[in-house]
């Protein structure tokens, strides 16, 4: 096994340390999410918590890490009467991105529950996680349904496995850490929740201790275990402080009028539920811990909001985390009855409000450094506009002294709205989500077939059918049922999958005035928020002036997305043929890198094209490109005014899609769309 590098060798990253260690203090916390850019020794800092931890004792042979001094009554491998223990180190458990609900939670053989009734159980990574800690790197990736299972297990302290009646239930509690790059993609807000603290890290932009990083990382490659060993003084030290912390988080004071803060500051803060209370208090008490006092200040909830509270702030996909610390500051005096509180080493404005940014070196650390516009809305612009525009009404005239060929300054979007949902006709094999239908792992049952592979989901009736014909041949006497391995039957299932989502939007002059073009970056925002919801992965490709551009490859990150949209400059010549032409680019590349993952092109445009020789001719050879591959596609029509042109529709008809006109879009609209994408494919 190789020489982990040491914790207390890690350079700054004062919150990610203090999170780490709290926990280890108090698992209860909930565990620790670490958001921050690659590169910011995320993997390192957990790795290297796991030699700080105290070893634990275990019954010998128990395959779930049971405490002889109070063994889990259900253990699959019980009972353990008066066993002897024997003490190890705390486990790190990885569990990979691409791992198996098996894998995750266990698996039984089926094969000898049916035919001995016997609960043969193989544990998975959440028995081999138990009392000790579990790491999720890039968490942010991981399907929905496994989040889901491990954040069960990590909130009730067990794991539970159900296969057609036969269950089994053991023990799992253990520090939950999650690490990801918010440029992949973010977590949802419900599952954000579940996360008791998080912490933002990145790089330092401070020369003297980028060049100390790297002198220690160059002389930990060179030499791990010589490296190890001089930070082997420190390592005892941070090692005997945890103990003694652990020793003493028991007799830790949380008196009233904390816990009025702490009440105060979470409905200051309109988070949802009562997790929030709960996590702050059990943050506290182990700040009070980790300090030495049996007893928790003012300070201490000040610290266990900015780390409890950022995630829990955001309310959509484009909302970053962040704390005004102004505002936390102002509730917290009030809570204590306007007496105020000792903050050395830190100026408080006279009169600070309460909707205002926080101050620019964090308050101390501990949170994420405030957003100068951390409560701006989708709606408002990057450039702080006064003025929020609206939809632009049918028919409403360009804006005067625009010039088509002239490019205009990025304007805000409009209001985002629900969509109707748009869908890839067929049934796929993609990943899971929540757009078209496709055989998954999850769902309603719609058949049976043999297994390939390992057996994951009994179609019990079926694999009684399939034994039932052999049981005189196979000699039974009894009442069990005997069943070989080819009698099994695996469950086929039907739900639904994610899609890539490719927006190619015209970015040209005709698209130019601004209320219209605030009312394209609104429908294109509410899409992006759609595919959010539905667990697409999205691309952006804009075309203005003489060519198109990939403005966003295909990314998790719908944030990303709408980011680029806000910041599209529009104007120039309407190169609708070369949008195309660099959409199939994409898509191509896409079918190799992941090919069970259906796309759907969605075009956002008012269908003229203009510049080169025969450009409207252009445009439609380079549609019928994405018809011949069987491309789903939409035209979401932009054009505006009281005399059509049609242009919209008829690219449509090219695509062997359908065209919506923004109205249409809206899923309020009496206009009655989307009947999937494919009644036009069928039509046509």
């Amino acid at each position: 096994m190789s020489t982990p590098y040491p914790f207390t060798a890690i350079v700054g990253q004062d919150d990610l340390r203090l999170g780490l260690l709290l926990n280890a203090v108090s698992p209860a916390v909930g565990g620790v999410l670490v958001r921050g850019e690659k590169g910011t020794a995320k993997s390192t800092a957990v790795r290297a918590l796991a030699a700080l931890m105290p070893e634990v004792s275990v019954v010998p042979g128990c395959r779930f890490s049971c405490d002889p001094g109070s063994p889990d009554p259900a253990c699959p491998d019980g009972p353990h009467a008066d066993a002897a223990g024997v003490s190890r180190a705390a486990r790190t458990v990885e569990l990979p991105v691409g791992a198996s609900e098996d894998r995750l939670v266990g698996a039984l053989d089926i094969e000898r529950a049916l035919s001995e009734g016997v609960k043969a159980f193989e544990p998975g990574l959440l028995a081999d996680a138990h009392r000790g800690i579990l790491y999720v790197d890039e968490v942010n990736l991981l399907h929905d349904h496994l989040v889901d299972l491990l954040l069960d297990a990590a909130a009730m302290g067990a794991s539970y496995v159900e296969r057609e009646g036969v269950s089994v239930r053991h023990a799992a509690r253990f520090l939950l850490v999650g690490t990801m790059n918010p440029e992949e993609g973010e977590l949802r807000p419900q599952l954000l929740d579940r996360f008791g603290l998080t912490v933002e890290v990145a790089a330092s932009r401070d020369t003297d201790e980028r060049v100390e990083v790297v002198r220690r990382r160059l002389a930990y490659d060179d030499d791990p275990e010589g490296f190890a060993a001089r930070w082997a003084a420190e390592e005892s030290a941070l090692r005997e402080r945890i103990a003694t912390a652990r020793a003493l988080l028991p007799q830790v004071l949380l008196g009233d009028g904390v816990l009025r803060q702490i009440a105060a500051t979470c409905a200051a803060f309109e988070v949802d539920g009562m997790r929030a209370d709960i996590v702050m208090a059990r943050t506290a008490t182990a700040l009070a811990a980790w300090a030495g006092r049996e007893e928790v200040t003012a300070d201490d909830v000040r610290q266990a909001a900015l780390l409890a509270l950022p995630h829990r702030r955001r309310r959509n996909p484009f909302d970053a985390p962040g704390l005004d610390e102004d505002k936390l500051d102002q509730t917290l005096d009030e809570a204590a009855g306007d007496q105020g509180r000792s903050d050395e080493g830190r100026n408080d404005d006279d009169d600070p409000d309460p909707d205002g940014g926080g101050n620019d070196d964090g308050g101390g650390g501990g949170g994420v450094p405030p957003q100068a516009d951390g409560d701006r809305t989708p709606s408002q612009g990057e450039g702080g506009s006064d003025d929020t525009p609206s939809r632009a009404p049918e028919g409403a005239p360009d804006a005067p002294g625009r010039s088509a060929g002239a490019e205009q300054q990025p304007v805000a979007s409009a209001e985002p709205f629900r969509t109707k949902m748009l869908s890839v006709p067929g049934l796929g094999e993609g990943a899971a989500g929540r757009r078209s239908r496709a055989r998954t792992e999850h769902g309603r049952t719609t058949g049976a077939r043999r297994p390939q592979g390992s057996l994951t989901k009994l179609h019990l009736a079926a694999t009684v059918q399939a034994a039932a014909p052999h049981q005189r041949a196979r000699g039974r006497s009894g009442r069990g049922l005997v069943v070989r391995r080819d009698d099994l039957r695996q469950a086929t299932r039907e739900g639904r999958e994610g899609n890539l989502v490719l927006f190619v939007v015209d970015a040209s002059g005709s698209m130019a005035a601004r209320q219209r073009m605030s009312a394209v970056k609104g429908a294109v925002l509410s899409l992006l928020l759609d595919a959010y919801q539905r667990r697409d992965k999205v691309g952006l490709v804009t075309f203005r002036g003489k060519d198109a551009e990939v403005a966003l490859p295909p990314t998790s990150s719908v944030d990303a997305a709408a980011s680029r949209l806000e910041s599209l400059p529009t104007g120039g010549r309407t190169p609708l043929a070369a949008g195309l032409l660099k959409a199939h680019d994409v898509l191509r590349v896409e079918r190799l890198r992941d090919p069970s993952r259906r796309p759907l092109l969605v075009v956002v445009t008012d269908g003229r094209a203009t510049g080169g020789p025969e450009p409207v001719a252009l445009a439609g050879r380079a549609a019928r490109l994405h018809r011949a591959e069987g491309t789903a596609s939409v035209v979401v029509d932009c054009e505006s005014g009281y005399v059509r042109l049609g242009l919209a529709g008829e690219l449509a008809r090219e695509l062997g899609g359908t065209a919506v006109t923004l109205d249409e879009l809206r899923a309020d609209s009496i206009a009655g769309l989307v009947k999937d994408v494919t009644a036009a494919g069928r039509a046509a």
